[in-house]
C-alpha cells in the first residue's frame, strides 16, 4: 500500500525546508534565517560546543578572503550570508532540484538593497563552491513592492527568484507581471510556528487555488510553492497545487501513513477553478505599474489582514536576522 507521501507525490511536487541530510533526496530545499538560527545554534551530542562551531569560525576567514565581494556590508551581515550558503553547499548532494537562500529580511523594502543582496550570494556561491551550478540557487525575495521589484530586475540578469510572505492576489498578480518563478503563499501566518496554542483563522487555501488558476488562465510562468503548514490535513488539502514545501515532521508523518487512512480524494480541491471574473488580468491591471495604487489595494485587502501578516513575518525574520548577527558577532576577532 503507498503511503500518504507517495501519492501526494502524484499531485504535487514535494519540497523541504530542513537541512537534515539524512534520508532520501529532496526535490528543494528552503532556508531562511529561522531555521539557519536553529541549525547553526544545534549543540553537538552530550556536548555543550555547537555542532556547526567550525562552521561559524571558518566564516570569518572566508569573509576576510572574500571582502571584495562584500561592499557596504557590515562584517556579520556578510558572515551570516556566508554561513547560510556554506550550510546550502552541506545539503546540496542531497537536493535534486533549487537551494533557496533568503535576502536580508531588514532589505524588504529596499529594492537597490536586496538586488545587491542577491547578486552577492551568488558571488559568494562561486567564492565558496566554484565548481557548484549557480542555475540552482533561487532567491527567496519579500513580496513587498520593493521586493517584487527587486525580482523582477533578478530575472532580467537570469536569477531565479521565489516572492515569499505571500498572503493575497494582489501580491501574486505583481509577482507574476514580475516573472518570478515562483510564490510561495504561506497557509498560516508566522505566528502559529512561535506561538502555542495560536490559530490562523484565515488560511490561505483559497488564495492558493486561485493564483494557480490566475497564472493558469493568463499562460504565466510562475508556479505556486505553499509553505507554512502545521498538519497532515492540511498538507493533504493542498494536494495539486505545483509545489508544497512541507516540514521534516510532517515528510516523516505522511511517509508512516498508507493512503488508506484517508477519506480525502486528492487534488479535487485544485480541479475545480475559481470564479472566471477572478481569473481576468484587466482586474488587476491599473496596480501592477503604479506602486501607489498597488500599495493601497495591498492594505485594503482581507481590510488589513494581508499587510499585517507580512509586516508579522518580516518582524518574526528581522528579529532571527539580528539573532544570526549576534552570534557571527561572537566569532569575530
Amino acid at each position: 500500500m503507498p503511503s500518504l507521501l507517495d501519492a501526494l507525490r502524484q499531485h504535487s511536487v514535494i519540497d523541504c525546508d530542513t537541512l537534515d541530510s539524512e534520508g532520501s533526496s529532496m526535490k528543494c530545499l528552503q532556508i531562511y534565517p529561522a531555521i539557519a538560527f536553529f541549525e547553526l545554534t544545534k549543540v553537538s551530542n552530550g556536548g555543550t560546543s555547537l555542532h556547526h562551531e567550525a562552521l561559524i569560525r571558518e566564516s570569518e576567514q572566508d569573509a576576510i578572503r572574500l571582502n571584495e565581494i562584500r561592499d557596504q556590508t557590515s562584517l556579520p551581515e556578510f558572515m551570516v550570508e556566508i554561513m547560510m550558503v556554506k550550510l546550502q553547499l552541506l545539503i546540496a548532494p542531497y537536493v535534486t532540484g533549487y537551494v533557496h537562500v533568503q535576502t536580508n529580511p531588514k532589505l524588504s523594502y529596499s529594492q537597490a538593497g536586496m538586488v545587491e543582496n542577491a547578486q552577492r550570494i551568488i558571488a559568494i556561491f562561486r567564492g565558496l563552491e566554484p565548481a557548484f551550478d549557480t542555475t540552482r540557487i533561487c532567491i527567496k525575495v519579500p513580496a513587498t513592492w520593493d521586493g517584487l521589484c527587486a525580482c523582477r530586475t533578478l530575472e532580467a540578469k537570469g536569477i531565479t527568484t521565489l516572492a515569499t510572505t505571500m498572503f493575497c492576489m494582489e501580491q501574486a498578480v505583481l509577482a507574476s507581471e514580475a516573472n518570478c518563478t515562483y510564490i510561495a503563499p504561506y497557509i498560516n501566518e508566522l505566528k502559529v510556528h512561535f506561538e502555542t496554542g495560536y490559530i490562523d483563522h484565515n488560511k490561505a487555501f483559497a488564495f492558493c487555488r486561485e493564483a494557480q488558476a490566475y497564472y493558469n488562465a493568463n499562460n504565466h510562468r510562475t508556479r505556486v510553492l505553499a509553505a507554512s503548514l502545521t498538519s497532515v490535513e492540511e498538507v493533504l488539502q493542498l494536494a495539486g497545487v505545483n509545489h508544497i514545501t512541507i516540514s521534516p515532521i510532517l515528510l516523516h508523518a505522511l511517509s508512516r501513513l498508507d493512503v488508506s487512512t484517508t477519506t480525502k480524494k486528492l487534488g479535487q480541491y485544485f480541479t475545480d477553478e475559481p470564479a472566471v471574473d477572478s481569473l481576468d488580468s484587466k482586474k488587476y491591471a491599473n496596480i501592477l505599474h503604479d506602486e501607489s495604487a498597488w500599495k493601497l489595494a495591498f492594505t485594503r485587502s482581507g481590510f488589513g489582514t494581508s499587510e499585517g501578516k507580512i509586516i508579522q513575518a518580516i518582524n518574526y525574520f528581522s528579529d532571527f536576522q539580528e539573532k544570526l548577527e549576534e552570534l557571527a558577532g561572537r566569532y569575530t576577532t
